[in-house]
């Protein structure tokens, strides 16, 4: 009986050990991270604004950590390939996501199907940065004015169009649609520097591009920015309305952040988000987004979190509202 009750009580130990042992795990790593490398994925090709965010970023994050942080870019569909990857990496805040308000709430609202889930899968670490849309035509238009766009698509709804490059710019104007009633027809391009080439060279009557792929041309006198779809006028253009000054209630920001996979430590989530937070405070850091036209933000992870939850059912109901969907 005696050799039977030091066996059924060194199971128990067994046991309690096995129990605690994970946690304990956890909260070391948390407590030693990082002490390897740090690997930012981002699901486009360098050279845009998400891979000099996360190069920014990521220098700053190297540099106070102590670690390297290696930027590794996994384009393609739309950054769905980056962002599957990182949601099925170790959370252990070793594989880190820049993750673009396209692949995090538009692509929910337009794909029926995704091989990830932007809420069950990661964790919002912080907000870094947003870029503001603006609504061009060609310079030679006559036309002038968000009204008077309108009133032409209106007249022309069989001329009348626009181009896009991606399910976030398609619904940003389908969102201009909705608010103004204009008939205007989309015309697909392979990417946002075709879309705007397309307005120059007058193959389509307007597009919606971001700030740092239609600026050149803007500051060129090639292309005439009718207004700003976002809550304020942009200080580099004070002369160009936002799209409620203009007539129409079009708010159509799009940020990126930098997210982390679904059970990621809770220690380490909020020493990622203090470094982060702190990094998009540096002059340095706003004055060179800046020269981009993106605003640096540094969220919270429970802004962030807000931020994706708000935009997903948004984005989802203007989807539905304008018939927009893709098959994967």
């Amino acid at each position: 009986m005696k050799v039977l009750k030091r066996r059924f009580l060194a199971g128990i130990c067994v046991g309690l050990v096995a129990l605690i042992s994970p946690r304990t795990t956890i909260a070391e790593q948390a407590t030693k991270y990082p002490s390897r490398p740090i690997h930012i994925v981002v699901g486009f090709t360098p050279g845009g604004g998400n891979n000099i965010i996360a190069r920014l970023f990521g220098q700053k994050l190297s540099e106070s950590l102590g670690q390297p942080v290696i930027i590794e870019n996994r384009p393609g569909a739309g950054a769905i390939l980056a962002t599957d990857y990182v949601a099925k990496s170790a959370p252990d805040g070793y594989t880190l996501l820049i993750g673009a308000s396209g692949a995090m709430v538009i692509n929910p609202a337009v794909y029926a199907r995704l091989p990830y889930d932007p809420v069950r899968d990661f964790i919002p670490i912080s907000e870094l940065g947003s870029f503001p849309l603006i609504l061009i035509v060609n310079a030679a238009s006559p036309l002038k004015s968000v009204s008077g766009l309108v009133a032409y698509a209106k007249q022309n709804p069989n001329k009348a169009n626009y181009s896009s490059s991606s399910a976030a710019f398609q619904l940003a104007t389908e969102l201009f649609k909705q608010k103004t009633g204009a008939p205007i027809q989309m015309i697909p391009y392979k990417g946002a520097n075709d879309s705007v080439v397309a307005v120059i060279a007058g193959e389509v009557t307007t597009t919606i591009a971001d700030a740092g792929s239609v600026w050149s041309q803007i500051t060129g006198g090639q292309a005439r920015a009718l207004a700003v779809a976002a809550p304020k006028r942009m200080e580099e253009l004070p002369d160009v309305p936002t799209m409620k000054e203009a007539g129409a209630d079009v708010d159509a920001v799009l940020w990126s952040g930098i997210l982390a996979p679904k059970g990621t430590p809770p220690d380490v989530v909020r020493k990622l988000q203090d470094e982060f937070m702190r990094i998009a405070k540096l002059p340095d850091v706003v004055s060179r987004l800046k020269l981009l036209n993106i605003d640096s933000v540094g969220s919270s992870s429970d802004e962030f979190s807000r931020i994706i939850a708000s935009d997903i059912a948004r984005w989802t109901e203007i989807a539905r509202i304008g018939n927009v969907k893709i098959e994967p």
